[in-house]
């Protein structure tokens, strides 16, 4: 199965720490994040399709040394629109019927991503205290999915989107509209895919988002080894 990770973001809220060296490659105990998430992906997948933008030719240099994949590549994003045009600048290059795709600078447990894998299609969610950060997945009666909304106006503890996704090839070939805010989103990739056939909703154990300093010096004083080592 081949993995698409999205690693083309400039980290702008962890300046000036990504001024020099782009998110992914943000030093943590000791391994850059993409190498943690490199290993926690699971051993379904034989291929990694990295997309990259920002500093990319550091990305580039960082994946000729690691020893995770034999078979990777880049796709270069050259004007950045969004998760949804970074996915679909992979489109020509996915070799597998079924492709998982995730953010590049979260982290993300190794048993959650191989739970996520075994899907035909799904979504990575984990319960959140402030649902208006996030996108919040909504499920049907049967437990499926059925919409995402962004930061909604709701209190309590929901479902956040991870950020983490199973696709089938075929739902990469809907041709997306850009959104309000001027980008495509990978979401409407899930929202068309969920009007055509039942997107899995798993919940993930694990799940750190790397959006701030706080965030990334935090994640020092978790235990990566146990929740992050699939291979």
């Amino acid at each position: 199965m081949d993995a698409i990770i999205l690693a083309a973001g400039l980290g702008t809220r962890l300046r000036p720490f990504t001024l020099v060296t782009p998110k992914p490659l943000l030093p943590l105990k000791g391994r850059p994040i993409l190498d943690w998430t490199l290993g926690a992906l699971p051993a379904t997948v034989d291929r990694v399709i990295v997309v990259v933008h920002y500093l990319a030719d550091q990305v580039e240099a960082y994946l000729h040394s690691q020893t995770w994949f034999t078979h990777w590549r880049t796709v270069k994003q050259e004007q950045p629109r969004g998760t949804g045009d970074a996915v679909r600048s992979c489109r020509d290059f996915i070799q597998s019927d079924r492709v998982l795709v995730i953010n590049g600078d979260d982290l993300f447990g190794a048993a959650d991503l191989a739970n996520l894998a075994n899907c035909p299609a799904g979504v990575l969610v984990h319960e959140v205290d402030e649902p208006r950060k996030f996108g919040i997945a909504f499920l049907k009666p049967d437990g499926t999915l059925d919409k995402l909304v962004e930061k909604p106006d709701l209190d309590g503890r929901l479902l956040a989107n991870t950020g983490a996704y199973l696709f089938p090839r075929a739902a990469l070939d809907v041709e997306l509209k850009l959104s309000a805010r001027g980008e495509y989103e990978i979401t409407d990739y899930v929202s068309v895919l969920a009007a055509r056939q039942p997107v899995h909703v798993v919940q993930a154990k694990f799940w750190l988002p790397m959006g701030t300093v706080e965030a990334w010096k935090a994640a020092e004083e978790r235990d990566l080894e146990g929740n992050l080592t699939a291979r």
